[in-house]
């Protein structure tokens, strides 16, 4: 292929990624740079027949017309990426020397907003990103040893969590954990417990949200497992049942050595989708007891007083949060790439 003709190859998504991708991202850099004008205070002398005062106040004509001219408002620079609700560098500090052992110092960092949504986003994702791929691969070898009468059916029944939508799907689940619920009628009685409530409780609410990210995540992998489990090589299956192999072991040596690929594939798909979890935290109303770096986001722009800045700082992190995540599975599959 020519430059001239691998150019115009690679334009039309080179447009792409600019556009929808490395522009954006770059106004939401500038954006955390900036914190919003502070209003123009100005003195009045105020005149009666007792005498004159002075008092202040606001100069909306003023204030606005320095947002005209400054939109994304006065320069702060990395300010906003160490105020409290953000890096808390201070917090942080006044904690380490005030905290009595490392437990106290774990429990003041999880009351500043930005660990407190960081450590469940991490929880989050380390617990259901595995687990979402061990169910899935579960239900494709279960599947694809059905028989063929009964995959049809075992498809579509494994697809549906994937096909309700997140919004929906979490709102049903969430009525289902409530104390009339089925859910949540059941535990109480398992645990012997009429008070027992999952939406009072802090863990059980994780536990809750975890279930649902990998009830609405599995039928993902399972759909790409499934189809890999097709170009497995039946000679190799055959060879290694000729040799003695168990059916486990076939699964070990032959099966999930072949699937690798899609594995990391899985894995890098999971990492990014569960680091920004949202919808589950909103449907079942568990902001007081878990909150993620992409519902921080949500909350800065919501309401009358929108916080564009910390906001685009908070984006900017969980950019790099996700970055960091991803870069040990991306060195990984650069050398084995580089090895073939």
């Amino acid at each position: 292929m020519t430059h001239k003709s691998f150019f115009w190859f690679v334009l039309p998504s080179s447009l792409a990624m600019l556009l929808f991708i490395f522009f954006p991202i770059v106004s939401v850099i500038v954006q955390s740079l900036h914190v919003d004008h502070e209003q123009v205070i100005v003195s009045v002398e105020n005149c009666d027949l007792f005498g004159c005062t002075e008092s202040t106040k606001i100069d909306q004509e003023a204030t606005e017309a320095l947002r005209a001219e400054q939109p994304l408002g006065r320069f702060a620079g990395l300010t906003t990426y160490f105020d409290r609700n953000h890096l808390a560098t201070a917090e942080l500090k006044e904690s380490w020397e005030t905290a009595d052992n490392w437990r106290d110092f774990g429990s003041q960092l999880l009351n500043l907003p930005f660990y407190k949504a960081i450590g469940f986003t991490l929880a989050f994702t380390f617990v259901v990103t595995p687990l979402v791929i061990m169910l899935g691969f579960a239900i494709a070898v279960a599947v694809n040893s059905a028989a063929k009468v009964l995959r049809g059916p075992l498809i579509f029944f494994s697809l549906l969590p994937m096909m309700v939508t997140p919004l929906i799907g979490s709102l049903i689940l969430f009525w289902m954990i409530d104390a009339r619920g089925v859910i949540g009628t059941l535990l109480q009685y398992l645990a012997g417990d009429p008070e027992l409530s999952i939406k009072a409780s802090t863990p059980l609410m994780w536990i809750m949200l975890m279930v649902y990210g990998v009830w609405h995540a599995a039928p993902f992998a399972f759909i790409v497992y499934y189809a890999g489990l097709q170009t497995v090589n039946s000679e190799t299956l055959e060879a290694a049942q000729i040799d003695g192999a168990s059916r486990w072991e076939q699964i070990r040596y032959v099966v999930i050595p072949h699937l690798l690929p899609l594995t990391t594939f899985i894995a890098l798909m999971q990492l990014m989708d569960n680091f920004r979890v949202f919808e589950p935290i909103v449907s079942f109303a568990a902001s007081a007891h878990a909150t993620s770096l992409s519902w921080a986001i949500y909350n800065d722009l919501g309401g009358e007083t929108r916080q564009l800045s910390s906001a685009a700082a908070t984006s900017v992190l969980t950019i790099l949060g996700v970055a960091i995540l991803l870069f040990p599975v991306l060195v990984r599959t650069w050398r084995d790439f580089n090895k073939k």
